[in-house]
């Protein structure tokens, strides 16, 4: 990793930001066949990382610019985000400016994680090959993707991720490859000293309910990779012993304290 901390370095918290909210007007959609007509809050959670004396951001939740709409504005499946306190009024509260987050990890392209791309063109980035050559393909649009979002990214100072990565050779913090939701979508295995592992899952299963069930909403890339990357999630936090959080559930994510509160 570009400008790694010196060995023995750990990840020294986590901060979990409020990166808006996702209001769809038909569940069924991530859960075909089950709960139709339910309208579907989701929270949009990104997640910063203190490790070595520097910061890393899981994600960057949706676009600050649409805080300007009270109402928020459809953006992609007929999903409407909404923005309540930007992304940049939570990383004051810390004392930081998006120019102090060195290394960006990207779960995957989607308007509701890399909405806020524009803030980091200095940072390195990270995010699986598949995702870029996606992201970057002659049809963004048919994954759900916005390119007007991340079209920067193209001339960043980028780190093509393979399979699973140990990003700095210690277990501390893990890129684990979960395609299906998109073709390069990933999830990160956080190593906290006190509250121990910890598996953000971005959207492998948008809830628990779509977890338990292997529900596989109908815009996903492959059915049969999603619930292989369910089947590998639940399974890795068994083995390891750790939290799952399930990025979009509402109830676990009101569960969790959100910055500045951190997580050690």
């Amino acid at each position: 990793m570009t400008g790694t901390p010196s060995p023995g370095a750990t990840v020294e918290g986590l901060y979990p930001i409020n990166g808006g909210l996702a209001v769809a007007p038909d569940r069924s959609v991530f859960s075909p066949g089950r709960r139709e007509g339910e309208r579907f809050a989701m929270p949009c959670n990104a997640y910063l990382i203190r490790r070595g004396g520097r910061w890393l951001l899981w994600d960057t939740g949706i676009d600050d610019r649409i805080a300007r709409s009270s109402g928020g504005e459809i953006i992609a499946h007929g999903i409407r985000g909404i923005v309540v306190r930007p992304l940049v009024l939570q990383l004051a509260d810390l004392g930081l400016t998006p120019g102090d987050i060195d290394t960006v990890l990207l779960s995957h392209a989607h308007f509701d994680h890399v909405g806020n791309a524009r803030l980091f063109p200095h940072a390195t980035w990270y995010m699986h090959r598949r995702e870029h050559a996606a992201m970057f393909g002659d049809d963004p649009a048919r994954h759900g993707y916005s390119p007007d979002l991340y079209g920067h990214l193209r001339d960043a100072r980028l780190e093509p991720v393979e399979g699973d990565v140990d990003l700095f050779g210690d277990g501390s913090v893990r890129m684990l490859s979960t395609p299906g939701h998109t073709p390069g979508h990933c999830s990160l295995l956080v190593r906290l000293p006190k509250a121990g592992p910890v598996l953000l899952t971005a959207d492998v299963a948008h809830d628990r309910y779509n977890l338990d069930h292997r529900c596989v909403p109908a815009f996903n890339h492959d059915p049969g990779q999603t619930r292989a990357s369910m089947d590998r999630i639940a399974g890795i936090a068994q083995a390891e012993g750790a939290s799952l959080w399930l990025n979009h559930d509402i109830v676990q994510s009101a569960t969790i304290p959100h910055a500045p509160a951190c997580i050690t």
